[in-house]
């Protein structure tokens, strides 16, 4: 076990390229605290910022909730050092945005899961500082309403933000999550969450997120809307999206996977039919990051056996594969998830992958039985 959580800290900030230097044991939220002193914002947020480190957030390409106004992980680095299984220190330490000096070596190590090399140090990007968000909580009737509300608020060029809760998983969470009183109830529409800022000067989130829900409202695709008045609403309607209440379910099963946005829909649906038929009594739920293609399953058998779980994985990752999806939209592979590569990624490319993972890690030592 090598553990990075001793090297951490911000070694430089240089405000006029806008990059940071960091140590890959640092935490998210130590790089988003000095950003923001520094009068920046950093792309990517997930709800483990206090304990999730950067090595390991490059390592899985992680991607969290404003995929899409930044990116991933990915999108967020310039350079990096890494350290081989040989010990030679690769150090692609680049700080510039343009640079076509040869191959990007950096993204063999980012989304690699430790495989090929262990990162120490990057250097990441930083963005405007935003304003306070402007957030809300949308009802809307079916997925394809959901879509269409997508289609009018991704034009507003103060979007973070698009997040869906299918209509199971929201009134699970409306009904079980302690502290927080929903401002909807009942299982009859999807819940939309919808944040917005910006750096403009002068620039008014509020309204341009007010505004769209009005034209949402307007067209007849969101039902009901509550925008959030103060800090403590907006985050108690993150609370209900992050749907931590959900883990008290028994023997839950957890999956992440993405497909086009368009096509969430019917996956949930040919998902769900698929579990039901072998399991009738399952607790389905579905919810992510729409906006992006992102969706989390969350399955709950009463008295699961092992062998329920591995035909739970095989049930959803064949829909996965039959529509075209990726078993892993930001969480990685793995082990548990080794067997199902296939189903995203061709013989070709696992071929490639199995070369340079010979090419970089001959002996196997780095991070062995993962992913491959």
């Amino acid at each position: 076990m090598l553990s990075m959580e001793r090297f951490a800290g911000v070694d430089a900030l240089d405000a006029a390229a806008g990059t940071m230097t960091v140590r890959a044991g640092t935490p998210l939220q130590t790089v988003q605290e000095a950003a923001e002193a520094a009068g920046f914002t950093f792309g990517v947020d997930l709800g483990a910022r206090g304990s999730c480190q950067i090595g390991g957030m490059l390592a899985t390409n992680a991607g969290g909730t404003r995929a899409i106004r930044y990116g991933m992980m990915r999108e967020q680095v310039l350079g990096l050092e890494a350290v081989l299984a040989d010990g030679t220190v690769v150090s692609s330490m680049n700080r510039m945005l343009k640079n076509n000096a040869g191959y990007d070596l950096k993204q063999l190590f980012i989304g690699s899961e430790g495989t090929l090399g262990v990162v120490t140090r990057a250097v990441l990007r930083l963005h405007p500082l935003l304003a306070a968000p402007a957030t809300a909580l949308c009802r809307v009737r079916d997925y394809d309403a959901v879509i269409a509300l997508w289609n009018r608020v991704r034009t507003l060029p103060e979007v973070v933000s698009f997040e869906a809760m299918w209509p199971a998983f929201y009134d699970y969470v409306a009904r079980h999550t302690p502290g927080v009183s929903a401002p909807f109830v009942g299982d009859d529409g999807f819940a939309v969450l919808i944040e917005c800022a910006t750096s403009a000067p002068g620039g008014d989130a509020h309204q341009a997120l007010e505004t769209g829900l009005a034209a949402g409202i307007e067209a007849g695709l969101v039902e009901d809307a509550v925008l959030a008045t103060s800090e403590r609403q907006a985050r108690d309607l993150w609370t209900l999206r992050e749907g931590l209440a959900i883990d008290a379910l028994p023997h839950l099963v957890n999956f992440d996977v993405s497909l086009p946005t368009g096509e969430l829909g019917v996956f949930a649906e040919r998902c769900e039919a698929a579990l039901r038929m072998q399991w009738p009594d399952a607790v389905c739920l579905f919810f992510g990051h729409v906006g992006d293609g992102n969706v989390h399953i969350g399955v709950s058998l009463a008295g699961m056996s092992d062998a329920d779980a591995d035909a739970l994985d095989h049930c959803v990752y064949a829909v996965v594969r039959d529509m075209g999806g990726s078993v892993s939209a930001e969480h990685g592979i793995g082990v548990l998830k080794r067997p199902y590569l296939a189903n995203t990624r061709s013989d070709a490319e696992i071929g490639l992958m199995r070369r340079l993972k010979a090419a970089l890690d001959p002996g196997g030592i780095l991070n062995p039985g993962k992913v491959l």
